[in-house]
This record gives structure tokens, sequence and C-alpha cells, in this order.
């Protein structure tokens, strides 16, 4: 197993952190009621994980979502996951949500459409909330049926999904669901 190393950095709603090895970006975390809470955080998810200054390919990562958080409309789709150890589905599942573009959203079912079966729309909501990529894999683009906002697992909950889907111009059941 690869070397994993973080570090945390400030965007418009706070400060994150992002988790990355040799394989590619391993996780990212959105702001808790601390700095300290964030790192806590991180670090259960990550035990092994070392702080440091990020190399120039994350700390690029790192300046698009900041941009993307500050309503820059950033397209994250380039960046490298490390996927191992995720489900077949959650990949999947992650696969058809990064093709949602900002300002835009998707509902739970017609991800599960897009995987072949509308019965999987529970599975769908499922893998979306062990997202370990928020805003790489943009779960908050992700409404339950009828452009309800639905539930969302990131601090602060739909209040934080509403904040991002407003970031990025889309409103809930609006024009914007594609």
């Amino acid at each position: 197993m690869s070397e994993i190393a973080f570090a945390l950095f400030d965007t418009a709603i706070g400060r994150c952190a992002i988790v990355w090895n040799a394989c590619g970006i391993a996780g990212v975390s959105f702001p808790e009621g601390n700095e300290q809470a964030t790192r806590l955080r991180l670090l259960r998810r990550h035990p092994s994980a070392r702080e440091t200054s990020p190399p120039r390919d994350v700390q690029d990562v790192i300046d698009d979502i900041v941009a993307l958080l500050a309503g820059d409309l950033r397209d994250l789709r380039h960046v490298r996951l490390d996927m191992a150890g995720l489900s077949d589905l959650q990949r999947r599942v992650y696969d058809i949500a990064r093709t949602i573009p900002a300002g835009a959203t998707l509902t739970y079912g017609e991800i599960a459409e897009r995987l072949g079966d509308r019965l999987l729309a529970r599975d769908v909501g499922e893998a979306l909330g062990q997202n370990p990529f928020p805003i790489i894999v943009p779960c908050h683009r992700v409404l339950a049926a009828g452009g309800k906002v639905g539930g969302f697992s990131a601090p602060g909950g739909a209040r934080t999904k509403l904040r991002l889907l407003s970031i990025e111009g889309a409103q809930p059941g609006g024009p914007d669901v594609i």
C-alpha cells in the first residue's frame, strides 16, 4: 500500500481536507465544527495519513475545489481518484455522478436508470452517502424524486447541500434538473 498524505485548505464554505496517495485522491472532507474536528474525522477514515504540503498535481485539485466553492464552475472529471476498496456499484454511481455538470442535477432514480435498473435508486443513495470524494464526485448534485433535496451526509446535512447547489446556480426542482 502506498503512503497516504493529507492537507487542510481554506474554501468559501470553511476549512476542508484532501487525502492522496500514489494512485490519486483518496478522499475529501468538508469542514467540521473547527479545524481540529476536520482533522480528527479525516484521521478516523485514514489513520495512517500524515499531514504535509501537497505536491503540484494535488495543489491543482485543491485550487480547482477552492475555485468551484467560490462560484467558478470548474469541471473536476479530470481528477484521478483512488477507488480501491470501493464496490463496483459505488464506482459506477460515482462515474455517473461525475458527469453531472456544475449547476445541473440528476435524481437518485435517474442515476439508477442509467445503471440499468430504476429499483436501484435506494442503493444509489446509499453509495452517495458513503462518497469519500465530495465535490470531486458531486453527490450534492443528486436529488430525490421530484427535485426534492433529499439527504446529505456531510456536516450541515441538507443545508450544506443547498448551499453548494446555490453556489453553482442550481435550484432543486427547477429547470436545471437534467
